[in-house]
């Protein structure tokens, strides 16, 4: 009971689990719902998001349901560990937190479309977890690609900040970083797109009903 009772913390590099070079399990070729493969080198012209709200289960879900989406897999991201399996990165001791990412067409949906769903299916205020799930692993992230995503990605937060302080909740503790230096290791087979292939399994993202605005932050500039 003591130990549950814990605030979670991030480990140093120091502290994280070692990893290793190279997985030890590997992943299906292609998307069971979306027919397309999970991993690179994607068609050009097409876009990668990253993004971390809670489980990945449900926050997968989220997004290969959203129409200009061509893929999307499952995997941890934004700690120190090199190719974790889901035990350890469950442990709080790999850093890094259950992560899903989105292959998209802008020319269909824009990154700003993905970031209000992202927003609008979690509840970005709440540190180091999501719902009855608590740690690390659950933490609210967004892990860009360019500098124009990072600049739409902040716009995006501030925009929401307004909204979410004027419905009565707190500071959005989402982590904002380039995805640079902070690899995306694919999860195991089993994880990925889990609820198409388990329609009653858990899904423990739930978003504050809050709706997230999109081009005020841009129209306010």
């Amino acid at each position: 009971m003591f130990l549950s009772r814990r605030v979670p913390e991030l480990p140093t590099a120091e502290q994280a689990l070692k990893g290793r070079p190279d997985p030890t399990f590997s992943v299906p070729d292609r998307h069971t719902v979306l027919g397309n493969p999970l991993l690179g080198p994607y068609p050009e012209g097409l876009e990668v998001a990253d993004f971390g709200m809670g489980c990945f289960w449900g926050a997968e879900r989220a997004f290969w349901q959203t129409p200009g989406v061509w893929t999307t897999l499952v995997g941890y991201q934004g700690g120190h560990t090199p190719n974790p399996t889901y035990e350890e990165a469950c442990s709080g001791l790999t850093g890094h937190t259950e992560a899903v990412r989105v292959v998209f067409d802008p020319s269909v949906v824009s990154y700003e479309q993905l970031l209000k769903v992202f927003w609008e299916s979690h509840n970005p205020t709440q540190g180091f977890r999501q719902g009855n799930d608590r740690g690390t692993q659950y933490r609210s992230a967004i892990y860009t690609h360019s500098a124009t995503q990072s600049a739409t990605a902040e716009a995006s937060r501030q925009a929401y900040q307004k909204v979410l302080t004027g419905s009565g909740y707190g500071t959005i503790t989402t982590e904002l970083l380039p995805s640079e230096s902070r690899p995306f290791y694919p999860a195991e087979g089993y994880h990925q797109q889990y609820l198409d292939k388990n329609p009653a399994g858990y899904c423990g993202i739930g978003g504050t009903g809050v709706s997230c605005p999109i081009g005020v932050a841009r129209a306010e500039a």
